[in-house]
């Protein structure tokens, strides 16, 4: 089905290189005829320029999404580029080293803190941030993995990534007065940058093996990126504050048996 983005005007997050879960869902908007902008900030913000040229050579607006200023610096650029916006990928998360990796009953408030801006308030931030230019029919997508559980290594950016889904309800329903539809994707485990990052995600990654249903490959993240480019278009017209999973079919199996 080609075409499903024509004409919309899409801001992408997180894409970092080619294995980015950001940069498969920036490909596919492409393909779909979307016109994208993406964002990087700090030491990433080379990367992100490098892997622009695989997508066509978008624009790279810098964007650290705790500073508000930054935020307002975005909207004022789209605002003058483009005039409106029609949807958003959030593909931004972080947790210092010390708040991972078995660390939960040791990390201290600075780390849990930069961990929930980062990775879930942030969301509400970019969302609000830029919404004067989204119309009726728009679209906020954020990149989840699921939070029901406690997973080996993941300690407080699992907890981040539950204020992360519940954030993502409480802005479908402030935002849905607007026309504007919020979703989450949780995507099973990929080995992306940031996943090299965790210690202990090999053992995260091992238990899809074990359980999903479905074939998972841990090195496509392309049927993630499908999933958030149809979340974009329109043909979710009455679907927000959902958490879409992307895994194998992994999380509607019970717990293992060992």
């Amino acid at each position: 089905m080609a075409g499903l983005l024509e004409g919309k005007k899409i801001l992408v997050t997180g894409v970092l290189d080619r294995r980015s879960i950001a940069y498969s869902a920036a490909r596919l908007a492409t393909e779909q005829g979307a016109e994208i902008a993406l964002t990087g900030f700090g030491r990433a913000m080379s990367l992100t320029a490098r892997t622009a040229k695989r997508l066509g050579d978008p624009p790279v607006l810098e964007l650290d999404v705790n500073k508000p200023e930054d935020i307002e610096a975005v909207a004022k650029d789209l605002k003058e580029r483009w005039g409106e916006l029609d949807g958003i990928l959030h593909a931004v998360a972080f947790a210092p080293e010390d708040a991972l990796g078995g660390n939960f009953l040791t990390a201290e408030w600075p780390s849990v803190a930069t961990a929930v801006q980062t990775s879930a308030y942030s969301l509400k931030a970019l969302a609000v941030g830029l919404s004067d230019l989204m119309k009726p029919g728009s679209s906020v997508v954020g990149l989840d993995f699921d939070a029901r559980i406690a997973w080996p290594a993941y300690d407080w950016m699992g907890v981040a990534k539950a204020a992360l889904e519940s954030t993502s309800r409480y802005l479908a329903r402030d935002l849905g007065p607007k026309g504007i539809r919020v979703n989450l994707v949780s995507a099973g485990p990929l080995r992306t940058l940031a996943a090299k990052g965790i210690s202990g995600f090999e053992e995260i990654e091992g238990e899809w093996g074990r359980q999903a249903p479905l074939d998972w490959s841990t090195t496509d993240p392309e049927p993630v990126g499908r999933a958030v480019v149809s979340l974009l278009s329109d043909w979710w017209p009455a679907t927000t504050g959902e958490l879409i999973h992307v895994d194998g079919g992994y999380h509607a199996m019970g717990a293992p048996i060992r």
